[in-house]
């Protein structure tokens, strides 16, 4: 036997002693929590008979407390926005302009059954028992979360979480907030049952499920079923219904794309919850519990038709109605684009440029009795994408196209299609207006295509050979400023001096136009001087429905109708006997070729009196000249442009009645003057003009010879 020491067993008897102390320390503890919870569950208890006796008598007393909490009259309903739709003039849609949120509010008739269903269950079980509140859900939360010691199960109603996406916004869990929550609730609640009747219930449900967020920017059910799986709400099965419902609870935490097991343990509750409350049976809980999750992403918000065109549209809608009006959404819009017309150019387009390396072309035709777009194309070979929209945001040279605004100009001041001009191979412009830096004296240095003569011709003949000599007299004539001025009018909205100088080459196309605006000008004399802006919109309708919108056919006269005439006459020679004779589609028409310098861009622009189009061929990269094309060496506006234009317009005006050009078909010929500019030399009028004397005159040049080509001499 071992003697313990004395000190030892001291020290044994105080441990054992401490571990006793803590122990029943411990027990009694335990004792006290035990003690303590069922005095809080007899509390809970106290206190949610008490919550449901309040509620019950607050109904039984007509809500005289709660009522006056809040008045519906002093809040406006928040702005969940929703998304517009663009359409074609032919109800085809075009794509979705988005709002801050993607939102589709359709009637609960077109959502699945299965949805509402699966909402209630999960959300609301006794929603068609209880009206705006349900005291004993609220009672059954309240032992929850105080039993618990922590908020672990809410008890707000549908109609709560309706008024608190409609009215309130923050979810932040506070007394007063829950308050005004339950006092609106009340509220819209009556409000609807005296509206609908009966029908209230499903008009409530109806709202939330067009409100509630299911998460990836989807508002609303409709949204959410185009988002997940890329279908209407109303070909949603029981699977599909039960996974939506279960996400406005955590839908970050539920995403399906990013935490499919979460998703699927959220869709299981919604099932069991679904099965729980009758409305489905154990062999479909089963059959769905095990079906996987199907997700198809959607993209009816982000996929478009006619891309240049809606992009287009869309800059015009937040122009017109304001960028908070388009954010808000709801709007349903149906524009001018003619399907038939767009399939017909961009099959004209690739007829004439099919191989990869050729250059892009872009093609606008605009109706010139209202200004309508119906067509707009911008096509590069095999497919080649860009950024931006060849017909609306590029800015390129328009050769000889520009000539008929310097025509214009003259004609409205005075000037008659007999007036006479000498159109030599070369000639040197005087006018201190046309003052062009480097060359002889200061003076414009203007040649002719392949420096040819053009000899003694009227404004008729110029046109039709497209004679820079002589429209370089014109534009002297006439001014420059008066020429931009009646540019703007006619509808050119370019004014950036880097794209529209104010020089004389102007005449001549040293310009930075795009083929919209252009072809705007063209649609203006086409419309016999009527100026209409150009129209993206048939109908604009709001979300409830009301017009907000429609097509305008009024517009500014900015050329009188025998100037027009004068002008369409005049332009109907270049078709028939000028530059742009590969244009002819068999039918009265009128038009211009355009050619830039170094043959970088070339245009045919030209119109019947129902539709006016514009054709511009060119490299979008740079100013690269168009050369060994499609079998073409030089491309000017007479080629590949007007070939394309002729291939489209034949087609496209078919279906229509022939309509005469002045001096066609029964339409008088435009009554002309008879001013006259005799041979080389000095030019002067020989009769008194009736409208303000110019700046000096031309002359031809006496120095030595330029080189042979200078400043846009190319014509056509």
């Amino acid at each position: 036997m071992v003697a313990v020491a004395p000190d030892r067993r001291k020290r044994a008897q105080r441990d054992l002693g401490l571990e006793q102390l803590l122990a029943a320390r411990h027990a009694r503890e335990r004792r006290l929590r035990r003690r303590r919870r069922s005095v809080l569950s007899i509390v809970a208890l106290v206190v949610a008979a008490l919550v449901v006796l309040a509620l019950a008598a607050g109904a039984i007393f007509g809500h005289t407390i709660l009522d006056s909490q809040c008045s519906l009259k002093d809040l406006r309903p928040l702005s969940l926005g929703s998304n517009s739709f663009l359409y074609t003039s032919t109800h085809v849609r075009l794509g979705v302009v988005p709002s801050v949120t993607n939102r589709q509010p359709i009637p609960l008739k077109q959502m699945s059954p299965w949805l509402w269903k699966a909402t209630v269950a999960i959300e609301d079980e006794r929603f068609f028992q209880h009206d705006a509140l349900d005291p004993w859900g609220i009672a059954r939360a309240l032992v929850k979360d105080v039993t618990s010691g922590q908020a672990e199960q809410g008890a707000s109603t549908l109609t709560q979480q309706l008024v608190r996406n409609l009215y309130i916004g923050n979810q932040e869990k506070t007394i007063t907030r829950k308050i005004k929550e339950a006092c609106l609730a009340d509220k819209e609640f009556t409000r609807m049952e005296d509206r609908y009747g009966n029908e209230a219930r499903h008009r409530i449900l109806a709202a939330y499920l067009n409100q509630v967020f299911y998460g990836r920017f989807a508002y609303g059910v409709e949204a959410a079923s185009r988002t997940y799986f890329s279908r209407p709400s109303s070909q949603l099965n029981l699977a599909q219904a039960a996974l939506l419902a279960g996400l406005p609870q955590a839908p970050t935490t539920y995403n399906p794309f990013e935490n499919p097991k979460g998703a699927l343990a959220r869709r299981t509750e919604v099932l069991q919850a679904m099965l729980k409350n009758g409305y489905i049976s154990h062999w479909q809980f089963k059959k769905s519990r095990n079906t996987r999750l199907g997700l198809k992403p959607g993209r009816l918000y982000t996929q478009l038709k006619q891309p240049n065109f809606f992009g287009w549209a869309t800059d015009e809608l937040r122009s017109r109605y304001g960028k908070a009006q388009v954010e808000r959404g709801g709007l349903k819009v149906t524009t001018t684009l003619d399907p038939r017309l767009q399939a017909l150019a961009l099959q004209a387009a690739r007829s004439v440029l099919h191989t990869s390396t050729d250059p892009a072309t872009a093609i606008v035709s605009i109706d010139p009795r209202n200004g309508a777009v119906k067509a707009m194309v911008s096509y590069l070979p095999n497919g080649r994408h860009l950024d931006f929209n060849l017909a609306t945001d590029s800015h390129r040279s328009t050769g000889s196209a520009f000539k008929p605004i310097t025509l214009a100009t003259a004609l409205d001041e005075g000037a008659s299609l007999n007036s006479s001009f000498y159109g030599p191979p070369e000639l040197y412009i005087t006018d201190p207006q046309c003052a062009t830096a480097g060359t002889y004296n200061n003076y414009w240095d203007v040649h002719n295509s392949g420096d040819e003569s053009a000899g003694q011709t009227n404004l008729i003949g110029a046109t039709a050979g497209s004679v820079n000599t002589i429209f370089a007299q014109l534009i002297s004539l006439a001014g420059v400023s008066r020429v931009q001025q009646m540019a703007h009018w006619m509808g050119i909205e370019t004014k950036d001096p880097k794209y529209f100088p104010k020089v004389c080459a102007i005449t001549l196309g040293s310009v930075g136009f795009n083929p919209l605006e252009l072809t705007d000008v063209y649609a203006t004399i086409a419309s016999g001087g009527i100026h209409h802006a150009p129209q993206a919109f048939r109908t604009v309708e709001g979300p409830n429905g009301k017009v907000l919108g429609q097509i305008s056919t009024t517009g500014n006269e900015v050329l009188a109708p025998n100037i027009a005439a004068e002008l369409q006459y005049a332009m109907e020679q270049v078709i028939t006997s000028g530059t742009g004779t590969a244009a002819n589609i068999g039918r009265p028409a009128a038009g211009k070729t355009g050619t830039a310098e170094n043959y970088q861009d070339a245009w045919f622009c030209g119109f019947v009196p129902q539709l006016a189009t514009c054709v511009w061929v060119g490299y979008p990269q740079g100013e690269i000249p168009l050369l060994n094309i499609e079998g073409v060496g030089t491309v000017f506006g007479g080629t590949l442009p007007a070939n394309i234009w002729r291939d489209y317009m034949a087609p496209a005006v078919a279906p229509w009645p022939v309509k005469g050009l002045p001096g066609t078909m029964g339409v008088p010929m435009p009554v002309f003057g008879g001013s006259y500019w005799s041979g080389s030399g000095t030019y002067q009028p020989v009769y008194t003009p009736t409208y303000p004397t110019y700046p000096t005159t031309p002359t031809t040049p006496t120095p030595p010879p330029p080189p042979p080509h200078d400043e846009h001499g190319h014509g056509h």
